[in-house]
């Protein structure tokens, strides 16, 4: 009885097994079907695009006054391409992509006529790495025509005033702004009579002007005034030639040296009748940009610079990378890539630029010339820094140096304020 049982348990068993695995076979498997399908991929937005010019011409290799400073033929290009590699870093996070497109006409090429031909009614935004003649040219071709040209090249004061044009954002400093610093730390240190020494060429006497200017404007004398004529090699002459040269000057506190070529200034240092330092184009130096610099982040752009360009960061080379890190600020503020849009923004007292020298940087309107901190150098030591401390400004101290407003002769920015 009992094998009978268990014979009947079994059975069922079995039975009830049997109909499982029959209706799991017959179950769909819709379920799991509809997990393994692929969703649809969301198209990737279009980036805003801001396409910027870079125009250069090649330049003939200028005769060298030491072996020790090498030619550098592309000087801008490499900071022009950091500043960017900055933008669109930034732009990933700001749907926005820039685009540099370069320009560099042959020495014996006609920038003009590369100008209107491949870039105007193609590009709102031109970077300028040209000489002063070669982009007041420029400046002529682009009246009327949507375009904003930075120039990274000129210090010349004429082009910030008489010759000023509303098409054209200056990035270096002028030459009166580096004559103003070089007075200002001359007050501090009460170095008040000065001996100038003057080149023979166009430029060294348009430095010595804003040097003269300089000296009146902060109240120093300039108690001598020679011009270097002497067309000998100077590093033959210069040993006997600097001592007689200075001798007859009365006691001065600085000898100030205006020679922007480079052609005799560094002899001058050690070599004068009277134990004085040096300044001007030489000796301690007014700069944009400098190697000895490392203060408000400097070290790290110069360490990223030389990791790309395996040289020193020149000032042209600090001036385009401002250009168009300032286009990258306003086209990020402004969320546009119209010329409209983004030259008022640079233009408005909103705008402020990071330069990685403790202030922030700003255009004057009256005159398109970037306001900024100056360093003063010796070949290797940072001096100072300008605007010295004393020197006020109701406005902001980096307007004590270069061409104020109210003494400003630019023509197209007098009613502007900011």
């Amino acid at each position: 009885m009992r094998s009978i049982n268990l014979f009947i348990i079994a059975l069922v068993t079995l039975l009830l097994f049997s109909a499982s695995v029959v209706e799991a076979k017959t179950k769909p498997k819709t379920a799991v079907t509809q997990v393994k399908q692929a969703e649809p991929k969301a198209e990737t937005p279009v980036k805003q695009l801001i396409n910027i010019a870079y125009l250069s011409q090649e330049q003939p290799v200028p005769p060298s006054l030491s072996n020790l400073d090498p030619f550098i033929a592309d000087k801008g290009l490499l900071g022009s391409v950091l500043a960017i590699n900055d933008n669109n870093t930034t732009g990933q996070f700001t749907g926005q992509s820039f685009v540099l497109n370069k320009f560099i006409v042959p020495i014996d090429g006609n920038v003009v006529e590369v100008f209107n031909k491949e870039i105007v009614d193609k590009y709102q935004l031109v970077v300028s790495l040209l000489p002063a003649e070669s982009l007041t040219k420029l400046a002529d071709s682009a009246v009327g025509k949507s375009i904003l040209l930075f120039d990274a090249a000129t210090s010349d004061d004429s082009l910030r005033a008489e010759q000023c044009r509303p098409e054209v954002l200056h990035l270096l400093p002028s030459r009166a702004m580096r004559a103003d610093a070089l007075a200002q730390y001359m007050m501090k240190k009460r170095w008040t009579k000065w001996f100038l020494v003057v080149g023979a060429n166009p430029e060294d006497r348009l430095f010595a002007d804003a040097i003269k200017r300089a000296a009146k404007r902060f109240g120093s004398k300039i108690v001598a005034e020679k011009v270097w004529e002497h067309t000998a090699d100077a590093r033959r002459t210069v040993q006997s030639d600097v001592a007689v040269f200075s001798q007859d000057a009365d006691d001065y506190d600085v000898l100030v040296v205006a020679d922007e070529q480079g052609q005799f200034g560094e002899y001058l240092d050690y070599r004068t009748w009277l134990p004085r330092p040096v300044i001007g184009t030489q000796g301690l130096i007014a700069t944009a940009w400098h190697k000895t610099h490392e203060q408000w982040g400097a070290i790290q752009i110069q360490n990223r610079f030389q990791e790309q360009a395996h040289r020193w960061m020149e000032e042209q080379d600090y001036a385009a990378y401002l250009a168009i890190r300032a286009i990258g600020e306003a086209a990020t503020r402004t969320k546009s890539n119209e010329l409209k849009a983004i030259k008022d923004y640079i233009l408005s007292p909103e705008f402020a630029l990071q330069g990685y020298k403790g202030n922030p940087l700003s255009f004057r309107p009256w005159d398109g010339q970037l306001r900024q901190p100056i360093l003063l150098a010796a070949p290797r030591s940072l001096v100072a820094v300008a605007p010295i401390e004393g020197f006020l400004h109701p406005k902001t101290e980096l307007d004590t140096l270069g061409v104020d407003q109210p003494e400003s002769k630019c023509h197209y920015g007098k009613n502007n304020e900011k």
